[in-house]
């Protein structure tokens, strides 16, 4: 789950200001490290589900991108404007829905599988935004969806799993607009260090049932590193590339992340697709980047990705 998809629907100017060290192509490697920490943290999350739960998991992890960010940011200096922390603490409500749900998709899912169904957010709001002549990535999109869950098999994708990677993807719609609320009405990274820790808190309030009596510090210590894997080292290599890239190609960019997650899944959980996921991966992939580059935000400033 990555907050550069904040930007699918944004103009494209190059960017502005000094220049910056490495150009594009240093901008093209942080986008790229940037989704494999999102998927590689998610693919080391899954082996602790026995341990602390999906839930428990989530709300910790949460925890303490959100505590890190308040100490590193101290939003009380400059922060949001009072009349701006609704917003706030909307997109935290938005942004612990999205990273719960995902967490409870990938213990029933194959990694790529989930990743690409909670792709559907973002890419609906690609979809149903301004601009003509994307019905065929609709189209693609939902063949897509088909060959991820296999309704033609009996059985087919777990169900349950199916409705967590879709309620995952509304989260990820709505942490989209409300992202672009945010980031044009409070600057760097203060709205992100607000909604964030509000994020954590509702996360740990549903978590910690999972957690009560299986806490010590070997797992808080575990999921602290995961923490600082994403959303932490995410977020700040998306935000030091949005200096370096066009926002439309950074945008398409992470279109790929769904593409990022199978290969995760297969390196550190031994998911290997079958034919048809991997083949449904594919034509969501294609669609979030026809709808990407189908559509634009009206304005001509560059958001903030916080």
């Amino acid at each position: 789950m990555s907050t550069g998809t904040t930007t699918r629907n944004s103009p494209d100017p190059a960017p502005t200001g000094p220049a910056t060290p490495g150009g594009p192509p240093a901008g093209l490697a942080m986008a790229v490290v940037a989704m494999s920490a999102v998927q590689l943290s998610s693919a080391l999350a899954v082996p602790l589900f026995d341990r602390l739960g999906a839930l428990g998991t989530a709300g910790l992890r949460l925890a303490w991108a959100g505590l890190l960010l308040f100490v590193a940011v101290r939003p009380w200096r400059g922060g949001p404007a009072r009349r701006d922390l609704g917003w706030c603490a909307a997109l935290g409500l938005a942004t612990a829905g999205m990273m719960v749900f995902f967490m409870l998709a990938i213990a029933h899912l194959p990694l790529g599988t989930a990743s690409a169904l909670e792709f559907l957010g973002p890419l609906a709001v690609s979809l149903f935004g301004p601009g003509r002549g994307r019905g065929v990535w609709t189209v693609l999109a939902a063949v897509g969806v088909l060959l991820l869950t296999e309704p033609w098999h009996a059985g087919g994708a777990d169900l349950v799993g199916v409705a967590y990677a879709l309620a995952a993807a509304c989260c990820w719609a709505a942490y989209i607009l409300l992202t672009q609320r945010v980031g044009d009405r409070v600057t760097g990274l203060g709205g992100l260090a607000v909604s964030m820790p509000v994020a954590g808190i509702v996360g740990l309030l549903v978590g910690a049932p999972s957690l009560w009596g299986r806490l010590d510090w070997t797992a808080l210590l575990v999921v602290l590193g995961l923490a600082l894997l994403s959303p932490l080292l995410a977020f700040t290599l998306e935000f030091l590339a949005l200096r370096r890239l066009t926002v439309s190609a950074f945008g398409t960019l992470m279109c790929l992340e769904p593409a990022v997650a199978v290969p995760a899944g297969m390196a550190v959980l031994g998911q290997v697709p079958g034919l048809a996921p991997a083949a449904g991966v594919a034509l969501v992939v294609a669609a979030g980047v026809g709808a990407t580059r189908a559509g634009a935000r009206p304005g001509p400033d560059v958001p903030s990705p916080a």
